[in-house]
């Protein structure tokens, strides 16, 4: 590690200079309202970034990245605040804490190398909060915890670091206590340093380093021999832990390189106490993160192969490699065009270099596989909507790169000569079903060019065309995202849409065998049409498809028409012989007997008596109507599972079986009809409190229970 700060060194700062510097990725992962954006501007304030909190050089906060959070007083996007400390770069990550942009949320994980999982101690931690922790153990990452809002009237440090420790892990353990003088209402002033037994005070205004008075050696010496332990018990060298109960003092520097090595694989993640409006613990999370964080050379590189599929082992973070890089985010700005924020794995990029844009993983989203070469524009380092040019990016870092037109959130760039391919990092599911229309002429020339944007965006957003119900259906994250989605529409390229109910492709089919008799005579000048069939018709198994039988004796109806009866039928089952005019399927048609007119008999007039023919023998017989089937898995903390269970009962679902996936959550398989869960992504979150998460999978189809079918046909 390039620096020794985690006791509480001093600290330079400085603007962020070139490829001299070493690099941190950090992203901030936190819950909604746990002070994420506050915590990021407040470390831009303690390293000389910025000139007071809350502000950037043109006066746009760090959380103002975009018009959308602007109005909605909420992230919902991510970004990144580079600052310089000790000589040291960090590009900080700051994520939405909403559930409806994890896929925000994954993009900066996989950007970054380690991070900040902050937690509010003014709230009780909740379920939502250990499903972001279970998104950073997912991809391994090595992480610190910050207890932030010390200064709120309910924060409650002790409560809280006994639940992060209950939730987290007792691996999770203070670096630093918060104290407070005398008078001051429990409000911190000082941090006292666990490994370096002095006390840093923030109660001037700005940071003094003094000796403990007697009460805080007490809280030191009892707090003390837990985090030296902690740490000694992940150092490789065995003979720490008998040097150090048999009462030797163990050197700080050695407990800090072990620290370290415990944080970069991820086994200890050390708790900082933060007060970003006083600014207390910001310069002691700086040193932190500087001194103990991982570099990108330390975090393994992604999957990466050749563009033909060949695997690719032999690249490391090494700013003389082959150049690869990713976008992790793809944003459109109305002054300078699209921009994509880019992270260099290896080698160095440059502006005006033409890199080959790949992508391949993302076609079950509607996304054209791409091979393309594109000469890339300037290189900025983004802090909030400032953009401050750059010479170079080299691996391990992130920038803004402008002009590249036709790449997407999740694309691998690469050298021309040497085209390479990165599988992105698993997006999350859209599972909630928006239907929206046009709302004027002028709207729907534009609509298709601003989803496909949007859609290059936000590889969390899927859009339908269903061939069936004839519906344009966004397909979201949850309400918010729909908004966001909506809203960005009208901001971005004028266009306003409604929604509109969604229609579930349901199908009709036989309840019994009807028979059926289709007469087409027209007589006009010239050749009239003459045409007449029956059939009989009868319902098949599910899955079965479409079945024809010819059994006309006597050439009752000519050998030519027989195809033409066929296509007529089909014709007709497409549209459907209900008033509800659903698809109709699984039946069998047998062409039983007609007749013929040897001049006015034409193809068109034997499909028109086929299409007729069938339409009686539906009437006869009776239609059923046909509802799809999802198989979902919903995963939840125990204590929900009898209240999923009860829900599903009502939506007519049936519970397939359950199974423990430890840690307190259950999985409960069922199969539940599409029409009863168009809703569901929103549902489950609120009766799970947030810690619920499903998917879905398309089963069968089945007939719909008689009293809703009947009130649909009525409808």
């Amino acid at each position: 590690m390039a620096t020794r700060n985690v006791t509480g060194g001093p600290a330079e700062s400085g603007a962020p200079s070139a490829d001299e510097l070493d690099v941190r990725n950090v992203v901030l992962v936190g819950h909604a309202g746990s002070g994420k954006t506050t915590l990021v501007e407040a470390l831009l304030f303690a390293s000389g970034t910025i000139h007071r909190t809350g502000t950037i050089v043109d006066g746009t906060t760090v959380s103002d990245h975009d018009d959308t959070e602007i109005r909605q007083q909420r992230s919902v996007n991510l970004s990144v605040a580079p600052l310089v400390h000790d000589q040291v770069k960090i590009n900080l990550l700051d994520t939405p804490g909403y559930a409806d942009f994890v896929g925000e949320l994954r993009a900066g994980l996989r950007a970054a190398d380690c991070a900040l999982f902050v937690v509010s101690t003014a709230e009780p931690l909740d379920g939502a909060t250990r499903l972001l922790w279970d998104e950073c153990t997912a991809v391994d990452m090595p992480r610190a915890v910050v207890l932030t809002k010390l200064d709120h009237p309910r924060s409650d440090y002790e409560g809280t670091l006994a639940a992060v420790r209950e939730a987290l892990g007792d691996k999770a353990l203070p670096l630093y206590l918060p104290t407070a003088h005398a008078g001051e209402a429990n409000v911190p002033t000082a941090l006292i340093g666990m490994l370096s037994g002095r006390v840093f005070d923030y109660a001037s205004g700005s940071r003094a380093e003094r000796d403990p008075d007697a009460d805080e050696s007490a809280r030191l010496a009892a707090a003390r021999g837990e985090l030296i332990e902690g740490v000694i018990e992940e150092s490789e060298d065995e003979t720490l832990m008998d040097r150090y109960l048999a009462g030797d003092e163990i050197d700080p520097n050695v407990l800090i390189d072990d620290l370290e090595r415990a944080v970069a694989r991820g086994s200890f993640h050390p708790v900082v106490p933060v007060c970003a409006d006083t600014g207390l613990g910001t310069q002691e999370l700086l040193e932190v993160m500087a001194g103990a964080f991982p570099s990108p050379a330390e975090h393994p590189m992604p999957d990466v192969t050749t563009v033909g599929g060949r695997q690719r082992t032999d690249l490391s973070c090494d700013p003389s490699g082959p150049m690869m890089a990713e976008v992790v985010k793809t944003t459109s700005d109305p002054y300078v065009g699209r921009l994509s924020l880019v992270r260099v794995f290896s080698g160095s990029l440059r502006p005006d270099a033409t890199v080959h844009v790949s992508g391949h993983f993302l076609t079950e989203r509607g996304h054209e596989e791409h091979d393309e070469d594109e000469r890339i524009g300037a290189l900025s380092c983004p802090l909030g909507k400032t953009q401050r040019t750059v010479a170079s990016a080299r691996a391990g870092d992130i920038v803004a790169v402008a002009k590249l037109s036709r790449a997407e959130t999740g694309d691998t760039l690469s050298g021309v000569d040497d085209p390479l391919l990165m599988r992105p990092w698993t997006m999350p599911d859209p599972l909630l079903p928006v239907a929206v229309v046009p709302r004027a002429k002028a709207d729907e020339d534009k609509l298709s060019q601003g989803l496909t944007r949007l859609a290059a965006e936000d590889p969390t957003l899927r859009i339908e065309n269903n061939p069936e119900t004839h519906q344009l259906v966004l397909w979201t994250m949850g309400e918010a995202h729909a908004d966001v989605v909506i809203e960005r529409l009208v901001a971005r390229f004028g266009v306003h849409v409604d929604r509109v109910d969604l229609r579930v492709p349901l199908r009709e089919t036989l309840s019994g065998h009807g028979a059926g008799r289709g007469k087409h005579v027209k007589q006009t000048g010239g050749h009239g049409q003459y045409a007449v069939c029956e059939i009989e018709a009868e319902p098949l198994p599910e899955g079965s498809g479409f079945e024809f039988v010819d059994k006309v004796v006597g050439g009752a109806v000519p050998r030519q028409f027989i195809p033409s009866v066929e296509k007529g039928v089909r014709a007709q089952m497409e549209r459907g012989t209900s008033a509800a005019a659903y698809p109709m399927v699984d039946i069998r048609v047998t062409l039983v007997d007609g007749k013929a007119h040897s001049v006015d008999s034409s193809d068109m007039a034997f499909q028109t008596a086929g299409g007729l023919a069938l339409r009686e023998a539906a009437a006869a017989a009776g239609v059923s109507l046909l509802e799809p089937l999802d198989e979902v898995g919903i995963m939840v903390p125990d204590d929900y599972v009898g209240t999923v269970m009860g829900d599903l009962a009502g939506r007519r679902g049936r519970v397939l079986g359950t199974e423990s996936v430890g840690l307190g959550r259950t999985v409960v398989r069922a199969e539940v009809p599409q029409t009863e869960i168009v809703r569901y992504a929103v549902d489950l979150r609120a009766m799970s409190h947030g810690t619920g998460t499903f998917t879905r999978h398309y089963a069968r189809y089945e007939p719909m229970p008689r009293t809703i079918a009947d009130k649909l046909l009525t409808a």
